[in-house]
């Protein structure tokens, strides 16, 4: 197989659909070099020390380990200076990052998950980054918070990296998903997988099943029938993933299929969801229909969702679209 770099795809991707102006493409191949070195830092592990607690909470209330800020100033610091970006907005900064005037304002927006999974970091199991693009505003000067309050439908590209054993960069420009390997030899991308496509049906599912006291009736009884196997009412058995980092869990269902919940539960009544509508829920949602899924709250599509505020929050029901429109018909039944 013909090898294609990451620059070929999204040069090549410009020539067919004229999508990718060459502003977006070098945004794309910083963002790219940004997983690249974050790649390195958490390879490195104990031997670079950047393992453990950074003894500090994000905007969320969550503890942020050292590899979090770590990866959240190298997307900031290779992000600034190119001309590409008119802001930035990351989960573990309170608001959002505007351009420092001795650089010149590009037009789009990037938003990032630094590293998704973090519970995952000191225990050697797969993490990752997620990231989103907008488009700004014409003509706008200054960026401000609800510059970036645009619905997931308006996105201009998605995708995230997985540090695992590989490293991968999954992509989408609005032209179904690719996935490119990071040759650790070359310093480059390599695509390895083209058109990824989410099987519609499939017998496995992810969820945390520690909360299942705390579901709502209708996650409940989707996940109790599936439980159920061959003799209740799916008439097959179903096998259950959760490996606690978005990203990798994603990963599997663009690779193989299945269905991933994280819903609301009634432990936090206030809150809708724990992830993230603008850096995890819009940017996974866009891969996964791309790739033939879908993608909902449980009410409606994920990226039809116009949002509120920056570090909105949101159920999740993604993977084969069959049985997402299955849950989510079970929240709209009375």
């Amino acid at each position: 197989m013909k090898r294609i770099s990451l620059t070929q795809y999204l040069v090549e991707e410009q020539r067919l659909h004229n999508n990718i102006p060459a502003e977006l493409r070098l945004l794309i191949e910083v963002v790219a070099r940004a997983c690249k070195t974050i790649s390195h830092a958490v390879g490195k592990g104990a031997l670079g020390e950047v393992l453990g607690s950074a003894q500090s909470e994000n905007v969320q209330g969550e503890v942020q380990k050292k590899l979090d800020i770590i990866s959240n100033d190298i997307l900031l610091e290779a992000n600034e200076w190119g001309g590409h970006l008119a802001a930035m907005a990351s989960e573990e900064m309170e608001t959002i990052h505007p351009i420092p005037n001795r650089y010149p304002m590009g037009e789009y927006l990037l938003l990032f998950d630094p590293l998704d999974g973090s519970s995952n970091i000191d225990v050697n199991v797969s993490i990752g980054t997620i990231f989103s693009v907008l488009k700004a505003a014409d003509g706008m000067h200054t960026a401000k918070e609800a510059d970036f309050l645009q619905a997931g439908s308006k996105q201009v590209v998605a995708g995230y990296a997985v540090y695992g054993p590989q490293t991968v960069l999954v992509l989408t420009t609005g032209n179904g998903v690719q996935c490119f390997t990071l040759d650790r030899e070359m310093g480059s991308w390599v695509m390895t997988q083209k058109n990824m496509q989410i099987p519609a049906d499939t017998k496995e599912f992810a969820i945390n099943a520690s909360n299942a006291r705390h579901w709502h009736a209708p996650v409940k009884r989707y996940v109790d029938e599936m439980l159920a196997g061959t003799t209740g009412p799916r008439g097959k058995d179903f096998n259950m993933r959760w490996i606690a980092s978005m990203v990798a869990d994603v990963h599997r269902i663009l690779n193989r299929g299945g269905v991933f919940m994280y819903p609301a539960d009634a432990r936090e009544p206030d809150k809708p969801g724990k992830l993230r509508l603008m850096y995890e829920a819009n940017p996974m949602a866009f891969l996964v229909e791309q790739a033939g899924g879908a993608a909902t709250d449980g009410q409606q599509r994920i990226l039809d969702i116009q949002p509120e505020k920056l570090h909105q929050r949101v159920p999740v029901f993604l993977g084969s679209k069959n049985e997402v429109d299955l849950v989510t018909s079970y929240h709209k039944t009375k």
